[in-house]
């Protein structure tokens, strides 16, 4: 499964929120998962609903620490039975245009 998700500190006073959002992707960064993250959201693979949903849980609570209100979107791609869907949903694309 994929699930893509943004985490941020809401209602600050600041307009730069990369040091706390810093926090929830070193969460990602330890957790194992293969992932991707953009300047808009971070993209993690796992085999389990709770597998991903822990890390989602431990990112968001790592920016909590620094802000006392909080932000999540959150998009999943539930498909059992597929993995490597980080890069291979890319490369589909990459074919379908011509540029593999």
């Amino acid at each position: 499964m994929l699930v893509a998700f943004s985490v941020a500190p809401a209602g600050g006073g600041s307009d730069s929120v990369a040091d706390v959002v810093a926090e929830a992707v070193r969460v990602v960064r330890e957790s194992g998962l293969p992932y991707e993250t953009t300047s808009m959201f971070t993209t993690i693979e796992a085999e389990t609903w709770d597998e991903a949903m822990d890390v989602v849980k431990r990112a968001v609570e790592a920016v909590q620490a620094r802000s006392t209100r909080v932000s999540l979107v959150l998009k999943a791609d539930i498909r059992p039975g597929f993995t490597d869907q980080l890069t291979a949903k890319v490369e589909r694309i990459d074919q379908a245009l011509g540029d593999a």
